[in-house]
């Protein structure tokens, strides 16, 4: 049961007011002094209390790597909030809180069971660790060209062929809001043995609304990161790392943080995190059910515009999902003869709206704890304009051929370390890549290091890259040269997993 009163405060928030009420003259960074040699632009973007509140390291303001006093219960009360066991704050994003999951939980040379929609933050948590992927593939659905879960037969199967397995790293939900049954999942890997690690960047609000799919640490997983700003009321870069169950020692956890974390924690990201654990203590569920409710309202909306549809909870049934985040607003706009990165601009440009993504056939809105009837209408204004932006006499636009899964030839930190050289994209066919390449957003690797290149992977790159897709990952942003490792060609190396 938690305790209302123990989580109507707002500790690191507080241990800051008073550090900068007690009017000690400072002769510590930051270089600004409270403000005082602050440039105009920065006193009105962070105002003159910011400013004074925005130091660290004091003795009021406890220590990110070793905390004891205002961060230690900042953190005791999200993880009593959030249902888990700890919490560790992180101040370099959701990244950094996948990257110090997986070098707490695995060790060089571990086996890890990885779904090949994870975000490259996963890649990078995975090279950091010298872990070995596993990767798995989740169906595709058709219609709107989006991955779906990963069903718990696929990873029984990968178990059963991978019996070194060390643990199961997967994203749920995923970012058009498609869950995985993480309750069947953990029980299945703990009785191997084996840990759910779950990238929860979008989904830190779920344990506040009764529609919405169960989180991670309600369903047993080990370890899970959550974007905080993402869906919830923190800064930008402010995110958490949950554990619970005991099966990663927190000691290790503490040191993986350490090591990947700054020495230098910015105050005002964590005193954010604390205070949107606040404002979901005293209104979250609230809020998320009045998000839960817009979002459907504007489904059901959208679904009557000429050449629009929605990804329902139709869309999501077993064995593709297990749940479905409503939150999570997919259009397709296939239906109006253009890609979504067409309709992104005409919403940006002509009606004032910013979507959360664009892919090449479908826009994707959040609509979180903050949003009202008034934003939802003006969305849904937006977007029966858009509908009447049909191009190509009603032709359904034709969407990229999937990307065929890559076959892995050597480890990743073998092929991030690994002497490369520079060739054209077209010439790469049978050549092992270098580097990871990704289309952002989502943010999910089509290539990753030490996999080969097909002629095959060529040709959906480059579509995919003509209906305006950015590339990110690349040395050439615009993909004309690829690096590649120079002493890994076709048939010198014998793959390493393939599933």
């Amino acid at each position: 049961m938690i305790e209302s009163g123990r989580q109507g405060r707002a500790p690191i928030a507080e241990a800051m007011r008073a550090y900068a009420r007690d009017g000690a003259l400072a002769f510590h960074t930051p270089g600004h002094k409270q403000g005082l040699g602050a440039h105009p632009l920065l006193r009105e973007l962070v105002t003159a209390e910011g400013l004074r509140e925005e130091v660290s390291l004091m003795e009021e303001l406890d220590d990110l790597h070793s905390p004891s006093g205002c961060i230690m219960e900042a953190e005791d009360l999200a993880a009593e909030l959030f249902g888990a066991d700890r919490a560790w704050f992180m101040v370099n994003g959701t990244t950094g809180a996948v990257h110090t999951m997986l070098v707490a939980a695995l060790s060089p040379g571990d086996t890890v069971l990885v779904p090949r929609n994870a975000h490259r933050s996963m890649l990078g948590g995975i090279i950091l660790a010298g872990a070995v992927p596993v990767f798995l593939q989740p169906a595709i659905d058709e219609e709107f060209g989006i991955p779906m879960a990963l069903p718990v037969e696929t990873v029984e199967k990968a178990m059963d062929e991978h019996p070194e397995a060390r643990a199961l790293a997967l994203v749920s939900p995923t970012y058009y809001g498609i869950a995985s049954d993480l309750a069947a999942l953990a029980d299945l890997l703990h009785s191997r043995d084996m840990l759910l690690l779950v990238d929860e960047a979008h989904g830190a609000h779920l344990c506040f609304g009764d529609r919405l799919p169960a989180s991670a640490m309600e369903s047993g997983a080990d370890l899970a990161a959550q974007s905080t700003h993402k869906l919830l009321g923190a800064l930008t870069q402010a995110s958490m790392l949950l554990s619970r169950g005991g099966r990663v020692d927190p000691a290790r956890v503490q040191r993986a943080a350490s090591l990947l974390q700054t020495t230098s924690p910015n105050m005002l990201l964590l005193a954010s995190l604390d205070i949107a654990r606040l404002q979901m203590a005293e209104e979250g569920a609230e809020r998320i059910e009045r998000a839960v409710g817009l979002s459907e309202g504007l489904r059901r909306a959208i679904g009557e515009l000429p050449g629009l549809s929605c990804l329902t909870p139709a869309h999501v049934v077993p064995p593709r999902a297990a749940g479905f985040d409503p939150t999570k607003l997919t259009v397709s706009v296939r239906g109006l003869g253009m890609s979504g990165m067409e309709a992104e601009s005409i919403l940006r440009h002509r009606c004032k709206i910013q979507c959360e993504l664009s892919d090449p056939g479908n826009l994707l809105f959040i609509i979180s704890m903050a949003d009202t009837e008034q934003e939802a209408a003006r969305l849904l204004e937006g977007l029966t304009h858009l509908s009447g932006q049909c191009r190509g006499g009603g032709t359904t636009l034709p969407m990229p051929p999937p990307f065929p899964t890559a076959r892995q030839r050597i480890p990743p930190r073998e092929a991030f370390w690994a002497q490369a050289e520079t060739v054209p994209l077209e010439e790469a066919a049978g050549m092992v890549s270098a580097e990871q390449i990704s289309f952002y957003p989502p943010g999910i690797p089509v290539l990753c290091p030490g996999e080969e290149v097909s002629g095959e992977m060529i040709r959906c790159i480059r579509a995919t890259q003509a209906m305006g897709s950015r590339i990110t990952g690349a040395a050439d942003p615009a993909l004309k040269t690829i690096r590649v490792i120079n002493s890994v060609r076709d048939g010198g190396t014998t793959p390493l997993h393939e599933n």
